[in-house]
């Protein structure tokens, strides 16, 4: 495997590491940036006062408001001059994320990118065809430098344009899609659209990340196109895709701890859970050296797992996304999100997996309204029909969810397509309604 020693690292070697790695760290960052030696002093501990991996509870947390407060370079622990490159979030909920890499974060990012795609089987033999965003976006940059670093041939086509992405497949004989999840659904049914088979292209595998996705999602796409589908995680925040990713047993995605540290906390209370239990990601940096980051609160929601992998690698795993806890929907005292309703309607068929969750308030109760696309096959003028159906639905709903939603079946190709970013899965109209 790429970079065999690290991902074979025995457990106890492996922490010895991150100790060391870990206080160097916290003193290079004491040391250069002013915010964290603040803070540092607020919670009263010293660099020298960290001896063990325990000691990362006395750190203390960071979070995205801190991050835009310091816009766009307050967290740097370089001067400016050797900053090569940066990302950035969208801004859309305020001032962007920014992150600044040095020359030796694009090669660990490369390398990070590498243990990715090589884990999925990925090589110099292998035709990448790059359908993360480019630009300020980290999704695009990660997944190219990973394919160079292991020789892989790179098509940077970016995302959108779809007519053109079926033409770059079947014309390089592309083996390898990476994207987001909703893309490469809304790939396929394009291409079937347009009289194409999917699975007549050839694709071996596919790489998909930068928004949830249930395992029922998985098995759709691994059908449309004949492909093993693998979860890749990453953030902006923390370096771009390449913080963890599975490997063939999909068994949980293996975090690259010998760069990041991860652990798991109770969201209301920040006190770390045990192995095994859900909680909030918390990831803290070992190695960045643009903008390092202590204990930054992902809200990802997820839960680590211990136990050794089959495929020999040693790092601790966390479970596959169960959401954030900023998507989280609380409906009339039930915490959902979209991942639990995307598993029912992917389990019921004559309804495509394009969907919006609509929650809105009438009076003092929370409603959620959840708008499904019928399929082709299934799209039909009987009324009774699609009564029926819409039944069935929320009876599946109310069983999976233990609430009440009411289901509008709507009409194929209505529901709005992810063709260049994120699909947009929830509307959430109390807040506006508050304010009016």
């Amino acid at each position: 495997m790429w970079n065999d020693a690290a991902q074979r690292l025995p457990r106890t070697k492996l922490r010895e590491l991150q100790l060391v790695r870990l206080q160097a760290q916290v003193a290079r960052i004491d040391d250069r940036v002013p915010y964290y030696r603040e803070r540092m002093a607020q919670a009263g501990v010293l660099p020298e006062e960290i001896k063990s991996l325990e000691d990362l509870v006395r750190l203390p947390f960071t979070s995205k408001a801190q991050l835009r407060e310091g816009f766009p370079f307050g967290l740097s622990a370089v001067p400016r001059s050797e900053l090569v490159e940066v990302h950035m979030s969208s801004g859309s909920t305020g001032k962007p994320v920014v992150d600044g890499y040095t020359r030796g974060d694009l090669e660990l990012w490369g390398d990070l990118m590498g243990r990715t795609l090589d884990m999925g089987g990925v090589g110099p033999d292998d035709v990448v065809q790059n359908s993360f965003g480019y630009g300020l976006f980290t999704g695009g940059f990660g997944v190219h430098y990973g394919a160079g670093t292991i020789g892989a041939l790179v098509l940077p086509i970016s995302s959108g344009n779809t007519r053109r992405q079926l033409e770059t497949m079947r014309d390089f004989g592309t083996t390898t899609l990476a994207g987001t999840p909703s893309y490469a659904l809304y790939l396929a049914e394009y291409a079937r659209d347009h009289g194409i088979d999917p699975r007549s292209l050839g694709l071996r595998k596919g790489f998909f990340g930068a928004e949830p996705w249930s395992e029922a999602m998985r098995h759709q796409i691994e059908e449309d196109w004949g492909i093993e589908a693998f979860d890749i995680y990453g953030l902006t925040e923390i370096i771009g895709p390449g913080v963890g990713a599975e490997c063939p047993e999909h068994d949980g995605l293996h975090v690259y701890e010998d760069h990041f540290y991860p652990e798991v906390v109770d969201p209301e209370t920040g006190v770390p859970v045990p192995d095994g239990t859900e909680g909030e990601l918390v990831l803290t940096t070992l190695t960045r050296q643009g903008t390092p980051l202590l204990r930054y609160r992902t809200r990802d929601v997820t839960y680590l797992i211990d136990e050794p992998c089959r495929c020999g690698r040693t790092s601790r795993r966390i479970h596959r996304l169960m959401g954030r806890t900023d998507d989280m929907l609380i409906i009339r005292g039930v915490n959902i999100f979209p991942q639990q309703v995307e598993e029912v309607l992917l389990r019921i068929q004559g309804v495509a997996p394009h969907y919006q969750l609509v929650v809105d308030r009438h009076g003092s109760m929370d409603t959620l309204e959840v708008e499904v696309e019928m399929t082709v096959d299934c799209f039909s003028d009987d009324v009774a029909d699609i009564l029926a159906l819409e039944r069935r639905i929320e009876a599946e709903l109310r069983s999976a969810l233990g609430i009440q939603a009411t289901c509008v079946l709507v009409n194929p190709k209505t529901v709005d397509r992810a063709t260049t970013g994120k699909a947009v899965r929830t509307i959430d109209r109390r807040e506006v309604r508050t304010h009016v």
